[in-house]
């Protein structure tokens, strides 16, 4: 029995594996790629850039490898969007393709993306993270792993928000959110690190008191940016605290205060 409804619109030179599941009124275009024991429910249309791994569930009404939102896009620079395996959107998710990085849009493993989530051209997105309802990447945004970004969360694009992270319902972020940390408001500012996520993934005491520490000399001692940084870097003894240090000193934007 044929695992696509008939209803759905495969077009010839689409890759659907045979144990993926094509529900009705869905558009798969010619190019796609969509890979063992996926379920593409109702509704979707996956474009021709898209290049879809194992298992991944895609709800109704989702847009997944849809055209950048940039002014400026023409069809001839279209790069693609890369997903890995074990994901699942809910409904009416957008993830739009690349067009100005090589790599174009890369989406990793196990990420839950719910209702309403966007995630702009050329974005970078790491592994198991959740992002909740109407949450929003701009373009060419770094977000790492396990993070969460609450609803109605706005990333301005080229910002980067590292491992661990969580920030805030209704926050506007448009400066780095370093590793560990939480962030709330708008602007999203420092308040803490993310106890909680931290505790759930296994992170000890000693762990957390390490990145606690490192958080109150960088942004919280009154120190400048550079002797605080120093000041971290001669004691720094764990790999938590090497991580922070290495994120904050790539930031092209600056890094979230607590202010």
């Amino acid at each position: 029995m044929s695992l696509i409804h008939p209803s759905a619109i495969v077009e010839d030179g689409a890759d659907v594996h045979p144990t993926a599941q094509i529900g009705p009124f869905c558009i798969i275009e010619s190019g796609a790629v969509i890979g063992a024991d996926c379920v593409i429910e109702s509704n979707v249309r996956v474009y021709a850039q898209t290049r879809m791994g194992r298992n991944n569930h895609i709800c109704h009404g989702a847009t997944v490898g849809s055209a950048p939102q940039d002014l400026g896009y023409t069809p001839d620079q279209a790069k693609p969007l890369v997903i890995g395996n074990d994901n699942h959107f809910k409904e009416c998710v957008n993830i739009s393709h690349g067009v100005k990085e090589h790599h174009g849009t890369v989406v990793g493993n196990g990420n839950y993306l719910m209702a309403f989530s966007h995630v702009g051209h050329d974005c970078v997105v790491g592994d198991h993270n959740i992002l909740a309802t109407a949450a929003m990447l701009g373009g060419h945004v770094q977000l790492g792993s396990r993070t969460f970004l609450s609803g109605n969360v706005a990333i301005h694009q080229f910002c980067r928000v590292g491992d661990y992270a969580m920030i805030g319902g209704v926050s506007g972020v448009r400066q780095d959110v370093p590793p560990y940390a939480m962030a709330n408001g708008q602007y999203a500012r420092f308040i803490g690190i993310n106890l909680v996520g931290l505790r759930r993934a296994g992170f000890g005491q000693a762990q957390r008191s390490a990145i606690k520490r490192t958080y109150k000399v960088l942004l919280q001692s009154g120190l400048k940016l550079p002797d605080a940084l120093a000041s971290i870097k001669a004691d720094a003894d764990s790999d938590e605290v090497r991580n922070i240090v290495a994120f904050v000193e790539e930031s092209q934007r600056g890094v979230v205060s607590a202010e």
